[in-house]
């Protein structure tokens, strides 16, 4: 979850107040436009390589370009949003986007202009690999996925807080998909890389539902965040037990391989219960030992079981939240479960509920 302002700032989440949303075009030659809008959104979604989307619909009709001039800035400039609220008279609001502008369009006489942006790990996937491209002189995990980043974005921020283990050289030929070679990468030390709602490539493990603390706590009643709720069960896309591989000719390593299954008898995806046995099979060069191996189906367990169940929730906005954040949805019966977010909504209008898509649950005592 995004760091709050302020404690005041969480616990007037479930009370009345006055929403705040700031947007604004940051330009190439470093000048900032505040955009007057009319309304819009932020889509987040975990299982988008591309974690944030934005529309933003703006009355403002001297934002559309009319000359080559005009669309050259266009074509460089970025979307920053800002949500938040009033508080003892002061707008504070949090980050919610930054991203690139991909369009401009609307009506040069009346309007509206509306805008939309996609995160910056677009920037980083439309720049397929040119030529091949080997991470032989960079061979561990952080040091290449931010060499990655920075070859498209020089003044990208990185930050991370996986290992930055050597991993067996790789070699991506021409034309090769740049962002799915930094996910790979990420595989092989448990982690994932996204562009978070400021604008920074994050390297960082998903929080286990099981172990990670609660971030936000949505229930029902008064003073509650909890609006509604539908639950369910799918074994679409699941599997049980993850076999990994690796063999790399450049580095004449010998192959290796490692397994990881559910074996918690309490999973509905247990590999000794009446789920049966699902597996999948993933191989990379960059998994050069038993333990690289291990760490990268130990991941993709982890990714394949989290959608056994799944939630949407109805609920009070909180711009604070990201994927992967652990809820706490308190039925109107005293059930307690806990979940992790995969997507959301964030409405850059008068703020009314927004539904959130969570993964993973499990009973809260």
């Amino acid at each position: 979850m995004y760091p709050a302002p302020s404690a005041r700032f969480v616990a007037a989440l479930s009370e009345s107040y006055v929403p705040v949303t700031v947007v604004e075009l940051h330009w190439p030659d470093g000048s900032v436009t505040v955009v007057p809008h009319t309304g819009g959104s932020v889509a987040v979604d975990r299982g988008s390589a591309v974690r944030r989307t934005a529309t933003v619909e703006s009355a403002d009709r001297s934002l559309l370009p009319v000359s080559a001039a005009d669309f050259l800035a266009v074509a460089g400039a970025r979307l920053r949003i800002r949500r938040g609220m009033m508080l003892d008279g002061q707008p504070v609001t949090v980050p919610v986007f930054t991203g690139r502008i991909d369009s401009l369009d609307g009506d040069p006489e009346v309007g509206p202009v509306s805008i939309a942006a996609t995160g910056l790990e677009a920037a980083v996937a439309d720049a397929r690999f040119e030529a091949p491209y080997s991470t032989r002189t960079q061979a561990a995990a952080v040091t290449s996925i931010t060499a990655l980043i920075r070859d498209v974005l020089p003044d990208a921020v990185v930050a991370s807080t996986a290992p930055d283990t050597v991993l067996g050289p790789r070699t991506w030929d021409a034309d090769s998909d740049r962002w799915e070679a930094i996910q790979e990468i990420a595989t092989a030390v448990e982690a994932e890389v996204f562009a978070d709602a400021d604008g920074v490539f994050r390297i960082d493990p998903l929080p286990d539902v099981l172990t990670a603390p609660v971030a936000w706590e949505a229930a029902a009643g008064e003073r509650g965040a909890l609006i509604s709720a539908s639950t369910g069960w799918s074994r679409g896309g699941l599997y049980n037990v993850v076999v990994a591989s690796g063999e790399n000719a450049e580095a004449d390593t010998p192959p290796v391989s490692a397994v990881a299954e559910d074996d918690d008898a309490g999973s509905p995806t247990w590999v000794g219960g009446p789920f049966g046995r699902a597996p999948m099979f993933y191989s990379s060069p960059t998994l050069t030992t038993t333990a690289l191996a291990q760490q990268a189906a130990n991941k993709l367990l982890a990714d394949a079981r989290r959608p056994a169940f799944t939630a949407d929730i109805t609920a009070l906005p909180n711009p604070l939240l990201e994927p992967g954040d652990v809820l706490r949805v308190v039925y109107g019966d005293g059930r307690r479960t806990l979940h992790q977010v995969q997507a959301l909504d964030v409405d850059l209008g008068v703020g009314g509920p927004v539904t959130l898509q969570l993964l993973g649950g499990k009973e809260d005592a």
